[in-house]
């Protein structure tokens, strides 16, 4: 199957075409763990697990590498100024850094199974590849990228790299400032950004390791390019993110990046949109409403339902959250639940290889163009309202788009076609028994007038190969 998708750099819908036939390697921006994950950045991760999805049904070897920042991220994201987001969670919650780490490591985690996603080939630790990252500074300063300001730290030139701000098509000019701190007049230029930050001498650092030039950390933006040619090599398939993270924090591992491994270092950069909140602006921790997958779960609804959410837009497009578009996105999952539910208690005939085909190859040619999620979605609501395919086959087509999308439709309706056995009161039970002896005595009458009563008390009889199943009316 052609694969295509929206490479950044060059602003084109393009074909895949992996370095080494057969194998993608990935790398995308994980969590800073110093907080809980806001629903915007599980969007991205989410999308992330569609590209995945997508690979390997069309056969691919995925090596798929996500970090995990636990040093050195700042509070403004923008010009990388401000509080170290680690530092600042430690004293938020009275923990050491390293407690702080942990425990929302764990909490990011218990989300990313809750949504069903695949887990990442390896998750690094920034604070695992801290030589790596010392190492890069190195050469980085051999080849003349670099520069000292006293007191403060170790400074990328981004006058040295021609091609900085390519990656979304802008200017050296063109870009906010990418420095540990705000700017300064000892920087060479606005878009300037450190690579390795001094301790300060007046406040103690939890987190702070010896280098070349002092005591110090690393800068956020030095430990994905360290880990990626560490974990992929010096040049690899895909780079994804936030649509936030093009500008600078990508500008940036590029500039950093590219002098060392020679151009190009990746071939295809993924942005996903922003997902929206309820005032129209970019869901944020720092904004409004702090909305994690606790606050989903906490209103009573499935997690699967945020990614069948998710999942009905589109990485390119930004997609708003309300309460309201959830509760219209539970309505649609239930609905399709129920319908795979009533497939699995009847299970009728065996799979029909030509028609299960025809609509694997409609969903999976959607899945390949772009990452056209919705569309698959639409696949599934039409084969399974079709006359034309039976149980089985119907049910092998729910499977794949499960594969495809992960959206635990089978585990989901196999749920509840076993609570509503279970839940069956015994007059129900009974009158379908009932009902089964007159269909064994071909009293078809008495047979339709107890099916009628079973109905009206809100129940109903799904006759199989294997017998009868009663299941709760939707």
């Amino acid at each position: 199957m052609t694969i295509k998708l929206y490479n950044t750099l060059t602003r084109k819908l393009e074909e895949f075409k992996p370095l080494v036939p057969g194998h993608v390697g990935f790398y995308s921006c994980g969590p800073t763990v110093y907080h809980y994950t806001h629903l915007g950045n599980l969007r991205t991760f989410l999308h992330n697990d569609f590209l995945k999805r997508m690979f390997l049904a069309n056969g691919y070897d995925v090596r798929h590498i996500m970090n995990i920042t636990d040093v050195g991220h700042l509070t403004n994201d923008e010009d990388d100024s401000g509080e170290d987001k680690m530092e600042k969670g430690a004293a938020r919650d009275n923990k050491s850094v390293w407690d702080i780490a942990r425990f929302y490591k764990d909490e990011f985690m218990r989300d990313f199974n809750d949504l069903n996603m695949i887990a990442p080939t390896v998750m690094p630790h920034a604070t695992d590849y801290i030589a790596e990252q010392i190492e890069l500074v190195q050469k980085l300063q051999d080849l003349g990228y670099t520069y000292e300001i006293p007191n403060d730290g170790i400074y990328y030139d981004t006058s040295k790299f021609a091609g900085y701000g390519a990656l979304t098509g802008g200017s050296l000019s063109g870009n906010r400032a990418g420095a540990r701190v705000g700017f300064n007049d000892a920087k060479r230029n606005p878009t300037d950004f450190a690579l390795w930050k001094f301790s300060p001498t007046d406040v103690k650092r939890q987190m702070e390791w010896d280098s070349p030039w002092g005591i110090g950390f690393p800068g956020w933006h030095a430990e994905c390019s360290a880990m990626s040619m560490k974990l992929l090599g010096n040049h690899f398939d895909i780079h994804t993110g936030g649509e936030d993270l093009s500008r600078v924090h990508h500008a940036n591992e590029i500039a950093q990046s590219e002098p060392i491994t020679g151009a190009p270092w990746v071939n295809t950069w993924l942005h996903y949109s922003f997902l929206l909140d309820k005032s129209g602006e970019k869901m944020a921790k720092s904004k409004g409403e702090f909305l994690g997958l606790e606050s989903v779960r906490k209103r009573g609804y499935d997690p699967m339902v945020y990614r069948y959410f998710v999942a009905l837009g589109h990485y390119q497009s930004q997609l708003a959250f309300s309460w309201e578009t959830m509760d219209a996105s539970a309505n649609g999952y239930a609905n399709l639940v129920r319908r795979v539910a009533d497939l699995i208690v009847v299970n009728d005939g065996t799979v029909d290889s030509v028609a299960y085909d025809a609509w694997h190859e409609k969903m999976l040619a959607a899945m390949s163009d772009n990452l056209k999620t919705a569309a698959v979605l639409v696949h599934v609501q039409d084969f399974i309202k079709s006359n034309e395919i039976n149980g089985a086959t119907k049910l092998a087509l729910v499977r794949f788009a499960d594969d495809l999308l992960g959206l635990q439709f089978i585990d989901r309706a196999q749920k509840l076609v076993d609570l509503e056995r279970e839940s069956a009161p015994a007059e129900i039970v009974a009158l379908a028994e009932s009902r089964a002896t007159a269909k064994a005595n071909r009293d078809w009458a008495t047979a339709d007038a107890l099916r009628a009563e079973i109905d009206a008390a809100g129940w109903t009889v799904l006759d199989g190969k294997d017998g009868y199943k009663i299941v709760k009316k939707a």
